[in-house]
């Protein structure tokens, strides 16, 4: 997600490398962000935020979300009005927890039962209103898996239909590393476990995320033993992978290969420091995009900086292409008040197991074909050991420092006066950074 929402494709030439980095320069000139990128997205929280996972656990009190203020439930009223008395009369409108260009989210209450759900709202009658719910349901509909969200019942009318998400509040991937107060390896290849599990699953269905990312990494509950679930199905879709396919055509334009029931996607969609090589360069791509990004988090979580980056859009997009990344803490100037630590603490590459990288430079390949798969990454070494026989270290106050200048950087190119545009959600096609055909 992110404020620049647009749906125009990226017009990779055909010409080869050079002719795709002079039509990714016009594409940024042509959305005036190869200078200033509106990269709002790293903080704002959409829709997805603090919903929708299966209840194998029982709800507690404990469990609700924190409200600071009156503010969510006055949204919540306004709202209400506009939910179907049908929905109404089993659950209790409680608060907003967010919104998208045709949909709402709220925290809801079942009226018998007194459990918390959230309902995500969507405006079938707005324009793309009806394809993004039909292709976020088909998905949702098939889905059930500890490590992803649960879908529990639907209302469907002909201007709404009405999404039930057993609710989670445990916090983002990111937030609950913070929180922490301690960090080594071993906790990152739990997360990662637990994110590996969720996309396997789904990429067996033949379904591809398509915009994963550390928001889009939930835990169900704030316990330190809480299962962490994958989210946020805007992007998602049938296609890339799998042996389960459905035999009628989707909504993404994917073409049927010789390789069983599969076919290739090629909606140039996502979120840009997240893309994959073949999406940028408008090839035919499959589910390992998935694991690109899951690389992108794996770096993430380890360090608290990003392995591709840059204020330039243009620039961002050729480090990718040439699978440009380094091992050295952030390259970037995030500029910060905030004091900083030594460089060998604000550096936790150093600290990092050398199996570890390997993990990374495996999914951060820039032939697809060569990157692991869900199944293998399960099967690294690493993971598999749970980083067992790596440093014991804790990164905690080196990749808390390296997010928290990254958040600043983020929050001083947010102005207030656009807070809503950043807390949009890539939920619906065109709120990502990058969606088009």
């Amino acid at each position: 997600m992110g404020c620049g929402n647009s749906k125009v494709p990226l017009e990779a030439s055909k010409k080869g490398y050079v002719g795709v980095v002079q039509s990714l320069v016009a594409f940024s000139k042509a959305h005036d962000d190869s200078d200033e990128p509106k990269k709002c997205s790293e903080k704002g929280r959409g829709p997805w935020f603090s919903t929708g996972v299966k209840s194998r656990e029982p709800a507690s009190s404990s469990q609700q979300p924190i409200l600071r203020d009156g503010r969510q439930q006055d949204k919540a009223v306004k709202y209400k009005d506009k939910f179907d008395p049908r929905v109404t009369a089993r659950y209790d409108i409680k608060a907003l927890i967010g919104r998208g260009s045709f949909s709402r989210v709220v925290r809801v209450e079942h009226r018998a039962t007194r459990q918390p759900f959230a309902i995500k709202m969507m405006e079938v009658e707005a324009p793309g209103g009806r394809e993004v719910c039909a292709s976020e349901l088909a998905v949702l509909q098939r889905v059930s898996h500890a490590n992803v969200i649960q879908l529990m019942e639907v209302f469907q009318f002909p201007q709404r239909v009405y999404m039930v998400l057993e609710l989670a509040t445990g916090g983002e991937l990111l937030d609950r590393v913070v929180s922490r107060g301690h960090f080594t390896e071993r906790d990152a290849t739990q997360a990662l476990r637990m994110a590996l599990a969720g996309v396997g699953y789904l990429h067996n269905l033949g379904i591809t995320h398509r915009d994963l990312k550390p928001e889009n990494l939930l835990y169900y509950h704030p316990g330190a033993d809480s299962r962490l679930l994958v989210t946020d199905f805007g992007l998602a879709t049938f296609g890339g992978t799998g042996p389960e396919l459905p035999d009628r055509n989707t909504s993404d334009e994917g073409d049927r290969t010789s390789v069983g029931r599969s076919w290739s996607l090629r909606t140039t969609c996502g979120t840009p420091e997240y893309l994959a090589p073949e999406v940028l360069l408008r090839r035919p791509y499959s589910c390992a995009v998935d694991m690109w990004a899951l690389g992108v988090i794996a770096y993430i979580v380890l360090s608290g900086s990003m392995p591709f980056e840059d204020d330039s859009r243009t620039r961002l997009y050729r480090s990718i292409l040439r699978g440009k990344y380094s091992f050295h803490g952030d390259q970037c100037n995030l500029g910060t008040s905030e004091p900083s630590l030594p460089p060998s603490e604000r550096q936790p590459w150093p600290s990092v197991s050398n199996l570890a990288k390997d993990f990374i430079q495996r999914l951060l390949a820039s032939d697809s074909a060569a990157r692991l798969t869900a199944d293998q990454a399960t099967r690294h070494s690493w993971v598999v050991t749970m980083a067992a026989g790596s440093s014991t270290r804790n990164l905690h106050r080196s990749i808390s420092q390296n997010l928290r200048q990254r958040a600043s950087r983020s929050s001083s190119r947010c102005p207030s006066s656009n807070a809503s545009s950043c807390h949009a959600s890539s939920t619906e096609p065109g709120k990502a950074d990058v969606c088009g055909k």
